[in-house]
């Protein structure tokens, strides 16, 4: 199923896509800390009659991934990852990222290095606690289309001392924006994808197209990061898990998100996710 959380006539609900309608399963955003779907429709509407939102109501945790493209880690001047002895690089993003699909993200005045990052967006469905990497997927509910919106330097006011972990802090805190995790259009029930490691992705700016890659070129695979992360933290329904960007950020050439352009990231049978830049 491709689910959808909407507003019509200023009430929120959510349910699935059929053709083009959307089969009505329950009032108020999809939230999956409230428990698996309903999926007995109680009405149907027209998608042209509703306005699309974000298709996953309040995650209890979003968890991003650094550096999970070889590409990626090549053109920020890093060597190579060795699998062997690396392990996943986590970090989290406050709820207040999260947005859906042609809501706007405010570059604001501490940063003038925007950036964008495609990726494939996993949400769990079952508990998970320190699970083995073959049993990894099970947890899973569904896919969704993410980007992964990076301040890449912050201007706060203050002078400061430019060591190794006010640069770390900046880079941590660069991910913090609002809006800077916008998943969508639809959430995609795990049934429907039967390989995450194989799905092509790209971002486009403006209609010019900056990032061009396939999940298969990920260091850890999906299963390989719910396993990690769940080896560290419990894992639950309504997480969120975003896995990585591949090559072509606009850090990498100094090219960075400006008022008035508009990104639309794509992963192969997820959606393309719309999201304009305004001035803050």
């Amino acid at each position: 199923m491709r689910y959808v959380s909407y507003d019509h006539e200023g009430v929120p609900g959510h349910g699935y896509l059929d053709g083009e309608d959307i089969v009505v399963l329950g009032r108020g955003h999809l939230d999956l800390r409230a428990g698996t779907p309903s999926t007995a429709p109680i009405g149907r509407l027209r998608r042209d009659e509703a306005v699309l939102r974000a298709p996953l109501a309040r995650p209890g945790k979003i968890i991003g991934v650094a550096a999970n493209y070889q590409e990626h880690v090549r053109e920020g001047g890093a060597d190579d990852r060795v699998k062997a002895v690396s392990t996943p690089r986590l970090f989290l993003k406050p709820d207040t990222a999260l947005a859906g699909p042609d809501d706007p993200v405010v570059r604001p005045r501490l940063t003038r290095t925007l950036d964008w990052e495609a990726e494939l967006g996993v949400v769990i469905g079952t508990e998970a606690a320190d699970v083995a990497v073959h049993e990894a997927l099970d947890h899973v509910f569904g896919y969704v289309t993410a980007n992964d919106i990076s301040a890449r330097s912050l201007d706060v006011g203050t002078e400061r001392d430019g060591q190794e972990w006010t640069v770390f802090f900046d880079w941590l805190a660069g991910k913090w924006l609002d809006a800077s995790a916008p998943i969508g259009p639809w959430l995609v029930s795990a049934d429907e994808v039967s390989d995450p490691q194989d799905l092509a992705l790209s971002l486009s700016v403006n209609g010019v197209v900056r990032q061009r890659s396939t999940t298969a070129a990920m260091i850890f695979s999906v299963a390989e990061l719910i396993s990690f992360a769940s080896r560290i933290m419990t894992l639950r329904p309504g997480d969120l898990l975003l896995t990585g960007t591949p090559a072509g950020v606009g850090a990498a050439t100094g090219d960075y998100l400006q008022p008035g352009d508009v990104m639309v990231a794509e992963v192969e049978r997820l959606g393309a996710l719309r999201t304009p830049v305004v001035s803050g």
